[in-house]
Parts: structure tokens; sequence; C-alpha cells
């Protein structure tokens, strides 16, 4: 075990790489952090729905530093969120699907599992929009052919969102971030078989130094300036990244104006709305992250460094434009012109998808 240690510590890793490399490991250590608050904000948690919503007001109000871990962990999931879509942001640009397709597979499972637990998580403090959020979600089930209705009622526990529904989310919830902590160190191993790309495609072992101590300190330095932007928002924003919604207790016979989810399924959310269709808007929905393991279909092509690609660039840098025009109307209201402009941009968003495939075959005919 300790040899394992010290040869991940001294891997040989490629000179060039820059700061997009430290999200893996401010990943871990948000995952850490997650797990943290979220054990000890469980000793305070009560998972019945007559006293769920009192047990948050009681671990803000009562619990000595409740509110700062409470706080700690919900803004800590939209920093996870935030990193983590600047990692796959990162593997997609320099191409890590086509050299390393193992660990892109792991990482892809890992933002699933992660999305799963976020939602679990979301639904736990029992507000308005937990509630609705839950049930609007959980109905998509039900546009599953023939044993729809049926898998939604076995999610809920009953015929509505209610006590099971909350028992078992939360159940879930606490088990999960351990399954993602598995996934995080099969994703390491497969990383450490080929060792980490580079911004220059060049994939020889002739320009590696050791990770200790050179990169340690880079990530280090990454690890301060991230906590440092988490405690402002904690102790200066705590509520900016929530919603409204939520600061009252849930209530079946209201529902909000609005429903939404938080902002880092929104573009998921917009995806799913600009289709008229239930069940071709959770096939759309559900497709949006599962073409993500369809990316290592181009491993039998040429690769090359997206650096001196223009248009791969092109194509990249528009997909990122799209991704960030569809979380925005995810959070816009159904209406005009909201509605219509969602349509072509999940059509782009798809169709740039299968450009990134197709594109190394073109440029290597060029």
């Amino acid at each position: 075990m300790l040899l394992k240690i010290r040869d991940s510590v001294n891997l040989p890793s490629p000179l060039s790489i820059s700061i997009w490399w430290n999200g893996g490991s401010i990943l871990g250590v948000l995952l850490v952090m997650q797990i943290l608050t979220g054990f000890f904000l469980s000793m305070h948690y009560t998972s019945d729905i007559s006293n769920t919503f009192y047990s948050i007001v009681h671990i803000m109000r009562d619990v000595p530093m409740g509110w700062e871990f409470r706080f700690l962990h919900a803004n800590g999931a939209s920093f996870f969120f935030l990193f983590i879509y600047f990692h796959v942001g990162r593997g997609l640009y320099y191409q890590s699907y086509l050299t390393q397709p193992r660990t892109w597979m792991v990482g892809v499972t890992i933002l699933l599992v992660s999305m799963a637990t976020a939602f679990l998580g979301y639904v736990l403090p029992w507000g308005q929009m937990s509630f609705w959020g839950a049930t609007v979600i959980t109905n998509l089930m039900s546009a599953i052919p023939y044993f729809g209705p049926s898998l939604v009622e076995w999610i809920w526990g009953s015929f509505s969102v209610g006590q099971p529904t909350l028992t078992r989310f939360f159940s879930l919830h606490f088990i999960l971030p351990f399954l993602i902590m598995g996934l995080s160190a099969v994703h390491l191993i497969f990383l450490h078989e080929k060792g980490s790309t580079n911004p220059l495609g060049d994939l020889n072992h002739l320009g590696k130094i050791p990770f200790n101590p050179y990169f340690t300190w880079k990530d280090f330095v990454g690890f301060v300036l991230v906590f440092f932007f988490i405690c402002f928002i904690v102790f200066f924003f705590p509520n900016m990244l929530g919603d409204p919604e939520n600061f009252s207790m849930a209530n079946f016979k209201v529902t909000p104006t609005h429903i939404q989810p938080e902002w880092y399924f929104l573009f998921a959310y917009a995806i799913l709305r600009s289709i008229p269709s239930k069940l071709g808007g959770v096939i759309a929905l559900a497709m949006s992250i599962f073409i993500l393991y369809f990316l290592p279909v181009g491993m039998f092509n040429y690769s090359f460094s997206g650096s001196f690609c223009f248009a791969f660039q092109l194509i990249y840098w528009n997909l990122v434009a799209v991704f960030i025009l569809l979380t925005w109307l995810g959070a816009c209201p159904i209406e005009e012109p909201y509605m219509t402009l969602a349509v072509p941009c999940t059509i782009l968003y798809f169709f740039l998808f299968i450009m990134l495939i197709t594109i190394p075959i073109f440029w290597k005919k060029i």
C-alpha cells in the first residue's frame, strides 16, 4: 500500500501541464469536504416529513456552527459541479476521451452518480422547491412505456412523494458519496497507467518530472484559492445559489410559480422542456449526459492537439457557449421567446458533440 502511495506521489507528469490540470485534485478535496460536512449534518437531521424542515431550522439556529456546516455543504455542491464541468471541459478540449478512454468512461460515471447524489440531497431540506422538484423529476419516469408508472410508484414508495420517498432518498444520499470515492480511486488507477496528458498532445515520457514536489505545491495553491472563494460565499452570500421557495416548508396544496432544479441541472432541464413529447424529452435529457460515453468511439481515429486545430476550437467554444445559453434558458420561465430559443440550442448541443467525434477523420485527410 505504501509503495502504491509512493508511486502515485512520484508519478512522472508532463512538464507543460497548466492550471487546468488542478481540477481533479480540487474535486477530491471538495468530495472529502462534502462527506465530512454531510456526516456532521446527518447527526442533527431528521428524515420525518413532519419534523424535517424544523430540523434544518434547528441546525441553522441552535447547533453550534451548524449554519456554517450547512452552507459549506450546500454551496460546496455548487463548487463541486462547477469544477467537475471545468474538468470535463478540459478533457474535451485536450481529447482525454481518445488518449485515455477507460479513465474517461469512469469519469462520466462519476458525473452521473454525482448528479444523482445532488438531486437526492436537494430533496432533503423538504422546502417547497425540494418537494415539487422531486415530484416533477421523478414523474419523468412515467414516460417510459409499459412499466413507467409502476417504476415511479416504486421510487416514491407510495402513490406520491411522501415519507417513504424522503427516507430512501436520505439513505441513498448518505451512501452514494462513498461509491463516488470508490469510482474516483478506479479513475486514478486508470489515469496512472498512462499518466496525464498535456496541452501539446505529446504522449512520450521524455519531458516528464516527478509529481512531487512540483505539482503538489501547485495543487496546494489551488486548494487555498478554492477554500477562500467558498468561505467568501458562505460568509457573505450564503443563499446566493439557493432558491427562495425553499424558505417555506413543503406544501402539496401550493405549487410554486416556476419549478426549476439547481443551476448545475439547468442545461439538461432546458433540453427537456424544448421537446414537446414527454418521452422524447426524457430521452434527450438522458442523452445530454450519456452522449459523453460515445466520444471514445473516435479512439481509432487520428488524435491531435486541439490547441493547433482551428476547426476543433471553433466547435469546442461553440459547444461551451451553447451549454451556458441552455443553462440560462433553463432558469427562464416557460414562455416565449425562451421556449423557441431552447429548440435550436438543443439541436446545436447534440450536433456539436457529433462533430467532436467526427472531426478527427476530416482533419486527418486535410
